[in-house]
């Protein structure tokens, strides 16, 4: 799109742990995660037209040509209803990470056309009033507007920044799968799976050895069910793992994205050179921490 269009980077979203400790009446989980984000993430442009318009280009557009009403789209109703705005939008989604892989793609994609639009559309005074839109296009769209570390609960309302006082790198794998979320949860209900006990978090995270002991305390549980559902993902975390340069690693979300924690971003490199090499199906990307 045009260099003079309005761009805004969608962050991938990682889940560093993820505990569901509780399901509401009205059958939401409740979650309690550790959530960061990465320098890198499908990207929005927009740029002014008398209608709404949206074109999915990058390397993992395919993945969407089977959606009938894309989540940006939706989005760009919602903030035109709430906002009584008149104008349309021409929408670019360059599609950079895999589709339903648990690095929230549409989630991001959501929170950043927000961003995009609402600068188009000279509303950005109107951000704080988001909540609930935000909330209703799904829970992960609400961290996704800040798109920074933080202590994610409830059904994803609760927010609270998290400070990690040293950089963190990260190696980002998926097995070119995708992995239903609500598959996901369904399994976890047939065999009656355990809920975990919500914890607190310090404002700061001070050291990698902190953050490996945090980790280690709490894990995902959702990744007993996704390596059932997807075996490979338990080759993602052996592959991962292999290298004695790898701190700590997890699956991301509800999968099938894992992730390896390293010390520097050449090593990560390093290890994405290794695994690209025995694996050159699998998308493997190294990243930074914002």
């Amino acid at each position: 799109m045009a260099s003079s269009s309005i761009s805004h980077l969608a962050r991938a979203k990682i889940n560093l742990d993820l505990l569901i400790t509780g399901q509401r009446g009205d059958g939401y989980h409740l979650l309690d995660s550790l959530v960061v984000f990465a320098d890198y993430g499908d990207e929005i442009f927009v740029r002014p037209s008398q209608e709404l318009i949206l074109n999915v280009t990058g390397p993992f557009a395919g993945g969407l040509r089977s959606e009938g009403d894309n989540i940006i789209l939706k989005t760009a109703r919602l903030l035109q209803d709430k906002f009584d705005i008149r104008q349309g939008a021409e929408i670019e989604l360059v599609k950079n990470l895999p589709v339903s892989s648990g690095i929230g793609g549409g989630s991001a994609d959501a929170a950043a056309a927000i961003h995009a639009l609402m600068t188009l559309w000279n509303i950005t005074d109107k951000i704080s009033t988001l909540t609930d839109l935000a909330l209703s296009l799904g829970a992960d769209v609400p961290v996704c507007l800040d798109a920074k570390t933080t202590h994610m609960c409830g059904i994803g309302e609760r927010l609270r920044p998290i400070t990690f006082k040293f950089p963190l790198f990260l190696l980002l794998v998926n097995p070119a799968i995708s992995v239903s979320t609500a598959d996901i949860f369904r399994a976890r209900a047939d065999h009656k799976a355990d809920f975990s006990a919500a914890r607190i978090l310090h404002d700061e995270i001070t050291t990698l050895d902190q953050l490996k002991y945090i980790l280690g305390e709490s894990g995902n549980d959702l990744e007993h069910d996704a390596c059932m559902a997807a075996p490979v993902i338990s080759r993602v975390l052996e592959e991962i793992t292999k290298s004695k340069d790898c701190i700590a690693a997890g699956m991301s979300g509800s999968g099938a994205t894992c992730f390896g924690i390293y010390l520097s971003i050449d090593v990560a490199h390093r290890q994405a050179v290794n695994i690209s090499r025995e694996f050159p199906d699998w998308w493997v990307k190294p990243v930074k921490v914002r």
